[in-house]
């Protein structure tokens, strides 16, 4: 197996360094190339292309912006943002990923060995997720761990959703990760103000959520806050599991609100769309309208089928419009989907089918995969 090649480009020795220890740890990473700006990067770029660039945005000669302005017009390759995600560097990050970049992760920060431990899973399955992205198609290339279910969080109850208070009252929930925040910004500014409420899991790091929520409250119709636990999820409103906590639906008699609480990695992630899915079974059942969009890996695929089986409505993002077509895919593979679109009729499909009563007899199994 090759490994990962990966170009670490960042002003602070320190976090070069750093970042070079957690990477070089994996057996599948390797750190081809540092540099200390965009100048020295392009000058090594003639002599060696990485497969993945790991990228500041706040350095001296060039910034890092416009470094990755003029890579994607003259040389597109996968970029991930590493920043520390102040309310300035929040602001460059969003921009970063709409010029092109794969995803943000925030810099890691020297800690206890548990958080060490999860800043280094974070960063690698970024890395991998970056490797395999477009406008890079590659093959996957994963070292196989220990993952935690949904179980670590919320215990299934088998039939619990049958024990729910009758009501008409719809609930959309959103899993993305890798190309997501893209995706959900796209679903988010097509919905109508008196859409269902909606709450969504974006795997972001701490910090980032809040100010991705703050951003489209502005760019959207409906209102759009980072999740606070016991917040009631209403119509015409949705909220974004903040980073770093779990999120979850739960419901006291018609009314649906979020708990946010901490917990470990589930599926690798903290928040886990599996956590949210599952606990969306168990408390909205078949009122349930239910998207998983572009990422790499798994989460949410377990929870999906958890969601068919207690009568939600199930939608997937297809493969040509996602940036990973992992959490999707998985999804479909083990049959909890009964509909595969589009990003671009993601919003309208959610919206109809929460509108409507029944759903299609199964799940989407001509989809090839």
């Amino acid at each position: 197996m090759t490994a990962i090649q990966v170009m670490i480009v960042d002003d602070s020795a320190i976090v070069r360094q750093t970042l070079k220890a957690l990477l070089d740890a994996e057996p599948d990473i390797e750190v081809s190339d540092v540099a200390q700006d965009p100048i020295v990067a392009a000058q090594k770029l003639r002599r060696r292309v990485p497969d993945v660039i790991l990228l500041d945005i706040e350095m001296p000669r060039m910034d890092g912006l416009t470094f990755l302005e003029k890579l994607m017009s003259q040389h597109p390759i996968p970029v991930v943002i590493c920043s520390s995600l102040t309310t300035k560097g929040s602001d460059s990050a969003f921009a970063a990923l709409e010029m092109g970049a794969i995803e943000v992760i925030e810099k890691p920060k020297v800690g206890t060995r548990e958080h060490l431990t999860e800043s280094r899973t974070r960063i690698a399955d970024t890395i991998r997720a970056a490797a395999r992205a477009k406008p890079r198609q590659r093959t996957e290339r994963r070292v196989i761990q220990k993952k935690l279910t949904a179980d670590a969080v919320i215990q299934r109850k088998v039939g619990a959703g049958a024990a729910l208070v009758e009501s008409t009252e719809k609930i959309i929930v959103i899993g993305a990760s890798t190309g997501g925040t893209e995706a959900v910004r796209e679903v988010l500014e097509a919905m109508p103000i008196d859409c269902p409420g909606i709450l969504v899991v974006q795997h972001m790091p701490e910090r980032f959520t809040e100010a991705f929520a703050q951003r489209m409250d502005k760019s959207c119709r409906i209102r759009v806050a980072e999740a606070r636990d016991g917040q009631s999820i209403l119509r015409g409103h949705a909220l974004i599991a903040p980073g770093g906590r779990h999120t979850l639906l739960k419901r006291s008699g018609a009314r649906y609100y979020a708990q946010v609480k901490d917990g470990p990695l589930v599926s690798r992630h903290r928040p886990s769309v599996n956590v949210l899915f599952r606990s969306a079974a168990m408390y909205g059942g078949s009122n349930v309208v239910a998207a998983i969009l572009t990422g790499m890996g798994d989460d949410g695929a377990d929870g999906m089928k958890e969601l068919f089986d207690a009568g939600a409505i199930t939608l997937a993002q297809d493969e040509a419009s996602c940036v990973v077509f992992g959490m999707p895919k998985e999804a479909i593979k083990r049959g909890g989907v009964q509909q595969v679109l589009p990003l671009d009729q993601i919003a309208q499909a959610l919206v109809t089918r929460a509108a409507t009563t029944g759903r299609p007899a199964g799940p989407a199994a001509a989809v090839a995969l």
